[in-house]
């Protein structure tokens, strides 16, 4: 089981609280995150979340006025933090087909640039409400026209730009479903092919190298 939540006020890198404030808005957002990805959004609610904060539930109301609107802000943030970290991915400089799929690669591989749980819990929760999915579609649309404009950039005619984004999007997310309890090694020897997978080139020696650096530096 997930402990509380680290809180503004044990921070030392946040500034300190004023006054009678306990908590921040944004404890409690990390508070409901926690809860999201721990137990659905069913276990997001405000006498739960401030007992995990250890605070009373009237604080809830100086940031927010409603549970629907703490709901709200769970989906900006999923969207400000998963759905725009993977399209800046897509968008980074890189000089080859392959290095444009290596840096999308590091949201697969660096939990603190795309959280896979996160992304988990918000497609289980749009099975539940038709708003819900309507952002999920919104989101995976933009994630799938920025991998096939990546394509494109390289040459890719638009039909095989679409397809080859839709396999190498799909493919990850069912991929991290699976859970294949795979070590570090095993996936990155595999990695390699999965280039030639996605993109029908292999990757110079370089950016395999590059890659693995960085995901050891992730998995410390």
């Amino acid at each position: 089981m997930m402990g509380a939540p680290l809180l503004h006020r044990d921070d030392p890198d946040k500034d300190p609280l004023i006054g009678n404030v306990k908590v921040t808005r944004q404890d409690w957002l990390n508070a409901a995150l926690a809860a999201l990805k721990q137990g659905g959004v069913e276990t997001v609610k405000v006498a739960d979340l401030a007992a995990r904060l250890s605070v009373s539930r009237s604080s809830f109301y100086w940031y927010f006025k409603k549970r629907t609107e703490l709901l709200d802000a769970l989906l900006d943030h999923w969207q400000a933090t998963n759905t725009a970290a993977l399209v800046a991915q897509a968008n980074a400089p890189a000089a080859t087909i392959t290095e444009a799929c290596i840096h999308v690669f590091h949201c697969n591989i660096n939990e603190a640039l795309f959280d896979n749980r996160l992304d988990f819990a918000v497609r289980d929760w749009a099975r539940r409400s038709a708003r819900v999915n309507a952002v999920l579609r919104a989101g995976d649309d933009a994630r799938l026209a920025a991998l096939t404009e990546m394509f494109a950039r390289f040459g890719f005619a638009p039909l095989e730009a679409t397809a080859r984004a839709r396999v190498i999007y799909y493919m990850q997310l069912g991929y991290d479903d699976a859970n294949l309890g795979e070590t570090l090694d095993a996936r990155l020897a595999m990695v390699p092919g999965y280039l030639i997978a996605f993109t029908g080139q292999a990757a110079p020696a370089h950016e395999i190298a590059a890659f693995n650096a960085y995901a050891r530096s992730v998995a410390g």
